[in-house]
């Protein structure tokens, strides 16, 4: 009774995809292949491979396939003959991607199946909007997609998963530093994108949350010099690092996350605490000058090889540092979680996540003390770049703001 049961889920979630998929297609107006070609062709696909699993084995699938696709091929000759216009073949290849995501129904667990059999449905419907996408991208940013594409499918496989170091300090893994930097890397690219269609006329809430999202510190750089340009009041350049600061938080949250469990949930409250002191004085800057309008300043490509490159050196570089502090001078770990956050924040959170993760008990319960003198530092560092880029206006202002989750850090590390 149960395999029965089980096969009738199969074949009725394989109609209900081919229906949804053919209803995609009977409103696009495709000829020949609608509503009732598909669910059939995807109740093909469940059948065979009932049949292959039951009793007859694969290749019962491999000519149902095939015979899928020679009346495929019969009918887009058809369709060409009568139309030589007509060479899409966008719904063939749907056809039979669909025989076989009914025969994955039968042999892989259903909710692959279906998220598959639904993607399906959902990239035929947004065909406008992907080749919009596509039109809208440049040069550059397609530079960008291919490299990241490249240190994460090329780079990333070839390295050694092996741990290197000195006697006491083995605490180098290439593959998993690598790994890291795709991570940081891939934050940083969906900003850019975001920024790509956003940004010259996101305003200021949605510059400073792009500007986070690649880098808060390229943005701090940006908006100061554009402040001292008188492109925009020094005020309002304040606000958007302070939200481009705030953003930094939610890329601490997601980092942290790489841990031990133990790690995350010592962690999450005080960084949670000191993000909603953050959230305090941005929301009243942001409300004071959100009618304000100015051009985004242009960021640079964050998927750059030597980008890559220098974050994961700093990374290891940090990861050592953390590494032998510990074992010499356990104080010591504090001045380098603190030089660390001077000049960028992900490598000391992801150092500290990362031994976190070792079975080290002082580093997943006290680790977030290390990104907290880090943020506090971070914070040090923007103020100083605001004054040097952007002018005594400017740093006033930025003091101003980022006083409130300093002082807040400070008390967290005092009383927590």
């Amino acid at each position: 009774m149960d395999n029965d049961l089980e096969m009738f889920s199969q074949l009725g979630i394989a109609l209900l995809l081919g229906l949804l998929v053919g209803l995609q297609r009977e409103h696009a107006a495709v000829r020949m292949i609608g509503m009732r070609t598909f669910p059939m062709i995807t109740v093909l696909g469940t059948v065979t491979a009932i049949l292959g699993v039951k009793a007859f084995g694969g290749w019962v699938v491999v000519a149902g396939f095939l015979a899928v696709a020679a009346v495929l091929a019969w009918s887009h000759w058809v369709r060409v003959r009568q139309d030589p216009q007509d060479v899409g073949t966008t719904t063939d290849m749907a056809a039979l991607l669909m025989f076989g995501v009914g025969a994955l129904l039968v042999v892989a667990p259903l909710p692959v199946g279906v998220a598959v059999g639904g993607g399906v449905a959902v990239l035929l419907q947004f065909k406008g909007e992907l080749h919009g996408l596509a039109q809208k991208l440049g040069d550059e940013d397609l530079k960008a997609i291919m490299q990241f594409v490249l240190i994460t499918c090329i780079v990333l496989p070839v390295l050694p998963n092996q741990t290197y170091g000195p006697p006491g300090l083995e605490v180098f893994n290439p593959r998993e530093t690598w790994l890291l930097v795709v991570l940081i890397v891939g934050i940083s690219l969906g900003g850019y994108i975001g920024y790509k269609f956003l940004g010259p006329s996101a305003g200021i809430l949605l510059g400073g949350i792009l500007g986070g999202a690649i880098s808060s510190t390229a943005t701090t750089v940006s908006y100061s010099r554009q402040a001292r340009g008188q492109e925009r009041g020094p005020y309002a350049a304040a606000v958007v690092i302070m939200i481009a600061s705030l953003v930094m938080f939610v890329r601490i949250m997601v980092l942290v996350a790489v841990g031990s469990e133990e790690f995350i949930r010592a962690s999450l409250p005080p960084v949670l605490i000191l993000a909603g002191i953050t959230l305090i004085p941005t929301l009243v800057g942001w409300y004071q000058v959100r009618k304000e309008q100015g051009q985004t300043p242009q960021h640079q490509n964050p998927t750059q090889i030597k980008s890559a490159v220098f974050f994961g050196a700093m990374y290891a570089l940090v990861l050592f540092a953390l590494a032998a502090a510990k074992s010499f001078f356990s104080e010591g770990m504090y001045m380098v979680a603190g030089l660390s956050g001077l000049v960028d924040l992900d490598a000391i959170t992801l150092s500290t996540a990362r031994m976190s993760a070792t079975t080290d008990p002082q580093i997943a319960a006290d680790g977030w003390r290390l990104i907290l003198v880090a943020a506090i530092a971070n914070f040090a560092s923007k103020a100083a770049l605001a004054g040097i880029l952007g002018g005594s206006r400017l740093f006033l202002r930025v003091v101003m703001l980022f006083s409130i989750p300093v002082v807040g850090g400070l008390l967290l590390l005092w009383l927590w």
